[in-house]
């Protein structure tokens, strides 16, 4: 599902869009299950954030130290999947939101990344996640 929202863009514009606010999600989503900085910096602006929790523990990060630890404990162990929900644009802002689940094995996630269109080009500049089941590996 994609929403354009006061744009005067028309129809092959907003298609375009959206192919590319999902290219630039679905690579921020690749580099964290691989542990694949290349990717992640690649999506992601350098001053982005993170923020969220799991049992507990915040998770509220520059986006360098996220990418540390996606290197360190990259997200898929085996079962990893994740499905872009929704993508919604108005102007050089988006929000996508994804669901996550088997990330670091058991853990499931709702995901609402951000996006800014930055001189012609979409880049991820923040990421808030709800933990929504599982537990966090010992």
């Amino acid at each position: 599902m994609t929403q354009v929202h006061g744009s005067q863009a028309g129809p092959a514009d907003a298609v375009r869009e959206y192919d590319e606010v999902r290219r630039v999600v679905q690579l921020f989503l690749d580099g964290e299950a691989k542990g694949d900085a290349a990717k992640l910096e690649e999506a992601s602006h350098r001053d982005a954030r993170m923020f969220g929790s799991v049992g507990g523990t915040r998770y509220d990060m520059p986006i360098a130290e996220f990418i540390g630890l996606a290197v360190k404990e990259p997200g898929d162990t085996g079962n990893h999947r994740a499905r872009i929900l929704s993508v919604q644009q108005t102007g050089d802002a988006a929000v996508a939101e994804v669901a996550e689940e088997g990330y670091w094995g058991s853990l499931s996630f709702i995901d609402y990344l951000q996006l800014a269109r930055i001189e012609g080009t979409w880049k991820v500049v923040s990421k808030l996640f709800a933990h929504t089941g599982g537990d966090a590996p010992a």
